[in-house]
């Protein structure tokens, strides 16, 4: 199966370079809202709102640590997508070997 509305839906949410730096950020490690703030100057409402979208996307997960929450990326959804991503690679790929086009009226 090529790529599906969840995938198209994933792409845009990895499509705001805030969201996406985040989620570059989260890969290295958990962090909390306060670690986010300080990497990438943004404040702390627009983080705790990307982080928001970034959570129901279903890619971070969180972990309470005393008052503060930890975030931390969750690989399967990036796993899925970059399938999805490979298989459209390799119909292209199929389709260009074979010089496919459709005919024009």
């Amino acid at each position: 199966m090529l790529m599906s509305v969840d995938d198209d839906a994933l792409l845009r949410v990895l499509g705001d370079p805030l969201r996406a730096r985040i989620v570059r950020l989260l890969a290295d490690e958990a962090l909390c809202v306060c670690h986010l703030v300080e990497e990438t100057g943004a404040r702390q409402t627009n983080v705790s709102n990307h982080l928001r979208v970034l959570r129901r996307a279903g890619l971070v997960e969180t972990e309470p640590c005393g008052r503060f929450t930890y975030y931390r990326l969750r690989p399967e959804p990036l796993r899925a997508l970059a399938a999805g991503l490979g298989e459209l690679a390799a119909t292209a790929e199929e389709a260009r070997a074979q010089t496919r086009k459709r005919p024009c009226p």
